[in-house]
């Protein structure tokens, strides 16, 4: 297109789309200069414009693909058990306390001879953003809910994703094996959620199976293939591939590698290709078994080495002519990704206040930043565990992710973290050696490592509260009702007693010398100010206890009357207070 085409999609003045192009190195001689797609798309990113690359399928062939199919719902309802028994393998028992940790891609080829591309999303509450993404770019969701247990509040949060991205569902109702089954309640909360079953004259198929046992997973194949036999999937297999990213890890002998699902067109090893923010050549494909691949087609899930940093989960890969394209578009990302960083980082920090907000507001309480430096095992779960731990945030603590790092600790990580004065977070990672831990002792660094995310949580959420310096708060600490008034007269008895003593009886809690009291009258505040004598049977005393009759004195107060009531004013600090609910979710409670 040219700059005049290209100022109007986006909306912006030819001059400022000419100063953006020169810095680009590219060369524009006038308005009607023809631009090519990188560097468009390129220019587009850079004035917050979103791109997407649509091919044409003209002339080109369509075949019929295998339907990708994402599994979600709630935590420990048999998601990858359920993978399992059609894959006859045992993923579940490779993860840490039995639940999956983040996303995993598989081919299951079928005893019919189709085959099915599966993906096995985390069924707790942090790995929302994950699972969004993973239905993005899924054809159809399996909807798992646990026979014994019905529906929950991430069954319903899968639903709602699975609605967003109008993604059609299949019910597999688990563990009808189980004494306590009972699917027919499902399928009655299902209904009433608003989920048109097949039973209630819907077009949502259900299917009732147990992954312990293997019974169901044939009419379960059969479901997923009439699904996408109405939906006719094909797609594209000539010219450049459109793919997205599911998942990244760092690896130490190939480096960043990054697990994509092909949508249309044909990756080929060798291809330049733009990852996001990240660029590289690919340098070997290969299937989730391992193997080599010269290419991959649609609904393949491949493992991509060569790029030269860690994508995003849900990154779209995207084929470039050249290294130049690929280093200039990669460039360009990084720049609006650094941007959007620094500006989501001061809005956490110093939020706008809300319109029509008063001056006179009472005094915000004191925030203490928490920098924390985060290393996980792969790319989606260092984002997501990065995502849980900003939802900690409260009005005392400010939880600061200074880095989100992919591998094991290294000794960098633990300079950083001393430097910033962090605490490091490490998520389904080795535990770093004793030589690590020591340095990470001598250097006055937290290291907290955990393998289930509902732990990590727990752990944050307690030293969040730790370190709160909390809000001071004025309370009653007990209550005196005035019952005899008696007064000292000085030498000057002219001017009025020197000190007035109200004898009182302790209604409630306790009176305590060191404390402020107030002198109520009819519900109205009278006197407030210090105690300067509070004594029981001509003792002075530090405090007097309900029930207790006493002597006190408040400092400069001569006005008492029999009747008026005496409150006793504490400071307290009140701390922030860790909550975890049964559906997983946490936050800090002020």
């Amino acid at each position: 297109m040219t700059v005049v085409e290209l100022a109007k999609r986006t909306g912006q003045t030819i001059a400022h789309l000419q100063e953006i192009l020169a810095n680009v190195g590219e060369k524009v001689v006038s308005e009607f200069h023809p631009i090519g797609i990188d560097v468009a798309e390129l220019v587009a990113t850079e004035v917050g414009v979103n791109v997407r690359r649509l091919h044409s399928s003209e002339g080109s062939v369509l075949e019929f693909r295998p339907p990708v199919v994402t599994v979600m719902g709630h935590v420990d309802h048999g998601k990858t058990s359920l993978l399992d028994a059609l894959r006859q393998t045992s993923v579940a028992a490779k993860e840490a306390g039995g639940i999956t940790q983040h996303l995993g891609a598989f081919v299951v080829a079928m005893p019919s001879g189709a085959s099915i591309t599966f993906l096995d999303t985390p069924g707790h509450a942090a790995f929302s953003a994950m699972r969004a993404r993973g239905a993005a770019v899924t054809d159809i969701v399996v909807l798992v809910v646990a026979a014994d247990d019905g529906v929950m509040p991430q069954t319903l949060e899968a639903m709602r994703h699975a609605k967003e991205a109008n993604v059609p569902i299949v019910v597999a109702i688990n563990k009808c094996d189980k004494p306590g089954a009972d699917p027919e309640r499902v399928k009655i909360q299902l209904g009433s959620e608003g989920l048109p079953l097949e039973e209630m004259g819907g077009d949502v198929q259900v299917v009732q199976v147990s992954a312990l046992k293997g019974t169901g997973l044939d009419r379960l194949e059969e479901a997923l293939l009439l699904q996408a036999e109405m939906m006719e999937l094909k797609a594209r297999i000539d010219g450049p591939a459109q793919a997205y990213v599911v998942e990244a890890r760092l690896d130490r002998g190939r480096g960043p590698l990054a697990t994509a699902i092909v949508k249309s067109g044909t990756l080929v090893c060798g291809q330049h290709v733009v990852v996001g923010a990240q660029w590289g050549r690919i340098r070997a494909i290969r299937d989730m078994a391992g193997n080599v691949l010269e290419s991959a087609r649609p609904a393949m899930p491949v493992e991509i080495e060569g790029l030269k940093g860690l994508p995003m989960a849900g990154d779209d890969v995207t084929v470039v002519g050249t290294e130049e394209r690929a280093r200039l578009l990669s460039d360009g990302r990084r720049k609006k990704q650094e941007k959007d960083r620094l500006k989501m980082v001061n809005e956490e920090r110093y939020p706008l206040a809300e319109p029509g907000a008063e001056e006179d507001e009472p005094e915000k309480p004191q925030t203490v930043e928490l920098p924390i430096v985060v290393k996980a095992d792969v790319q989606g779960s260092g984002q997501a565990v990065k995502d849980a731990l900003k939802s900690l945030n409260s009005p005392q603590v400010f939880v600061n992710v200074v880095h989100v790092g992919i591998g094991p600790i290294g000794q960098s990580d633990v300079d950083l973290a001393h430097a910033c004065g962090a605490c490091i977070v490490g998520f389904n990672i080795r535990t770093p050696p004793s030589s690590l831990s020591l340095a990470a002792d001598r250097a006055s660094v937290k290291i907290i490592i955990h393998r289930v995310i509902y732990h990590l949580l727990e752990e944050m959420g307690n030293l969040i509260v730790e370190r709160a310096p909390g809000t001071f708060e004025t309370q009653v600490a007990g209550e005196a009702k005035v019952l005899h008034i008696f007064e000292l007269k000085g030498r000057s008895k002219s001017k009025g007693p020197d000190v007035v003593i109200a004898g009182c009886r302790v209604l409630d809690g306790r009176l305590v010398r060191a404390a402020t009291l107030r002198l109520m009258r009819s519900g109205e505040v009278v006197f407030e100010g210090s105690c300067a004598s509070l004594k029981r049977e001509k003792q002075d005393v530090e405090a007097v206890e309900e029930g207790g009759e006493c002597g006190l004195v408040i400092q400069d107060c001569h006005d008492f009357r029999v009747g008026d009531i005496v409150q006793c004013l504490e400071q307290v600090n009140r701390k922030p207070k860790f909550v975890s609910s049964e559906s997983g979710a946490v936050h800090i409670e002020c």
